[in-house]
């Protein structure tokens, strides 16, 4: 049982996964960050500045629709970082380093070439 465990977690698909899942914590706490430090005193600004910036009231209730904003540039910029940093390299490195797909492609060919003179023999032999 714990050999099988043992086997599980040395396959690749787990370690990278923990991995990316690891990383993109990281990453998402470093735009969070961003976006805290930055980006909503920004929209704070830009939208009038002082306590009322980025957020109107209603009834003596606070809407703060700047950390709505904020929340979604942080999610926006999460997702960019991610496919720059993650997905976009690893795409070039199994474009350079991945199996190739021409000699699987030549493989079907050749499969498809034997499987059709197969049918055919077979043809034949029904026919005599």
């Amino acid at each position: 049982m714990i050999k099988g465990f043992k086997e599980f977690l040395m396959r690749g698909n787990v370690i990278e996964l923990a991995v990316a899942v690891v990383m993109g914590a990281a990453l998402t706490a470093l735009v969070g960050s961003f976006g805290d430090a930055f980006l909503n005193p920004l929209i704070t600004l830009v939208t009038g500045g002082g306590d009322v910036g980025g957020s109107f009231t209603v009834n003596g209730v606070v809407f703060p629709y700047g950390v709505f904003l904020n929340g979604i540039l942080v999610f926006f910029l999460t997702a960019v970082a991610v496919y720059f940093v993650v997905v976009y390299p690893m795409n070039k490195l199994m474009e350079r380093f991945g199996p190739k797909n021409e000699l699987s492609e030549e493989l079907e060919a050749a499969e498809v070439v034997l499987l059709q003179e197969i049918r055919d023999l077979l043809r034949e032999q029904r026919q005599r």
